[in-house]
């Protein structure tokens, strides 16, 4: 058994095949709605946004840290919601913004 900083059994949290981790706030999520595509924050303010991606726990939908507003990680530290997705229906990248990567 290998055991990480913590003590904690590694091999147990691993995900198939020596992927990373897997994020435990992916089982807590509900089913949402998405919201309409766009960034309303971005909207009222005039600005132009790169990517959407939308709140997994609200469906609530914000520009990316690539944008000039950076509202979907304002909406996590102002909800705690921890995982997005990319609004696009071709992609199934998320990111989890309490454990800082990609899921």
């Amino acid at each position: 058994m290998a055991l990480d900083v913590y003590g904690m059994n590694v091999t147990a949290r691993s995900g198939p095949n020596g992927q990373a981790p897997r994020c435990d706030h992916l089982d807590l999520l509900p089913s949402v709605e998405r919201g309409a595509p766009e960034c309303q924050q971005c909207l009222a303010s005039g600005l132009a946004w790169t990517r959407l991606l939308v709140c997994l726990t609200c469906g609530w939908v914000a520009c990316s840290d690539d944008s000039p507003g950076s509202h979907a990680r304002e909406h996590y530290r102002e909800t705690d919601h921890p995982v997005v997705a990319a609004l696009e229906s071709e992609t199934t990248w998320r990111w989890c913004y309490i454990h800082g990567k990609a899921v």
